[in-house]
């Protein structure tokens, strides 16, 4: 019998040495110096940041932990600045009391409900909470430093508690539940909002965005009416894609849009397309594709387009030239 099995019960075990071993957290940063700056343990299994000893590495800046299997936050070097523990099994946002100097933070695919014990993290400029099971945006008050906020795919109904976050410049709040556009007042700087996969129905209260707004992703959502809109002079990237928006009224004063994705709607004339985005200098880029237009006359319907528009240089995913 070969010397590296075991036989017994009727099974035979042989040891592979071929097997890649996986290494017990407490024996995977071993061989990694004092002074690293850098961890980055992508599946690798981890089930706990404590036994990574992380404490002895007093110049620790980033931190990857993701794809592992960790259930709870703790332990970490107070000089963090990069944390990422993007899809874990992570319950709770805990003992980051004293990582106050992180600026960016992932929490994202995992299993939290709440947002909580981050308002202190003054430094933070990017926070990331795609896919949790989060129902309502609270607890970000101390965040003024904060540019960046993703809050797709969670179980959230409305906009709120927003106010405080005065330097915010993109905010995603796709694959949600909210049904209104709304408390977005005190976001002077931003340019960016995605809300796609909603059940927003209506543009309304963007009044307050109109100097600042150049990109909004709205679609899927129960839209059937540009009206409010008009408001958003600056806009230069708007997808309205996947609505059930007829026509295209209230778009004449958006003189600085350049791309306007709105495939899947109910847009059935080429001459509204000539009389309401003809006069759009800017306008490079469209999709109609889905649409009556577009499923009526699918031979000639970029040529019509291109008559319509003969600025564009691009129709759907196809360049004009």
């Amino acid at each position: 019998m070969d010397v590296n099995s075991y036989s017994g019960n009727d099974q035979l075990i042989h040891d592979d040495l071929n097997v890649q071993q996986i290494d017990a957290d407490e024996d995977l940063l071993e061989d990694f110096p004092d002074d690293i700056e850098v961890i980055d343990l992508v599946q690798s299994r981890i089930t706990s940041i404590k036994a990574l000893g992380l404490e002895r590495f007093h110049q620790l800046d980033s931190l990857c932990l993701r794809q592992n299997q960790i259930r709870k936050i703790e332990c970490l070097p107070k000089t963090l600045t990069e944390l990422d523990l993007y899809d874990n099994l992570l319950r709770h946002i805990e003992n980051l009391d004293e990582q106050v100097h992180l600026k960016n933070l992932d929490l994202s695919f995992n299993n939290i409900k709440k947002i909580e014990n981050v308002n202190h993290l003054k430094e933070l400029e990017n926070l990331y909470f795609v896919q949790n099971r989060i129902r309502k945006i609270e607890n970000l008050e101390g965040l003024t430093k904060l540019e960046n906020l993703e809050l797709g795919g969670n179980n959230i109904r409305n906009i709120e508690n927003l106010d405080t976050l005065t330097n915010i410049e993109k905010l995603w709040l796709g694959k949600n539940k909210i049904t209104k556009l709304e408390n977005l007042e005190n976001l002077q700087r931003l340019s960016l909002l995605s809300i796609q996969a909603n059940r927003i129905t209506r543009f309304e209260n963007l009044n307050c965005l109109s100097h600042c707004l150049r990109e909004l992703y709205i679609s899927h959502n129960g839209l059937t009416s540009f009206e409010g809109i008009e408001a958003l002079e600056n806009l230069e990237v708007l997808d309205v894609s996947n609505n059930y928006i007829k026509h295209l009224s209230h778009l004449k004063g958006l003189k600085n849009l350049q791309e306007f994705w709105a495939s899947n709607n109910e847009f059935d004339s080429f001459q509204e397309i000539e009389d309401e985005l003809g006069g759009l200098e800017k306008l490079e880029t469209v999709y109609f594709e889905g649409n009556p237009l577009q499923k009526s006359n699918p031979a000639l319907y970029r040529n019509k387009i291109r008559l319509c528009l003969p600025k564009l240089l691009q129709i759907d995913a196809t360049p004009t030239r």
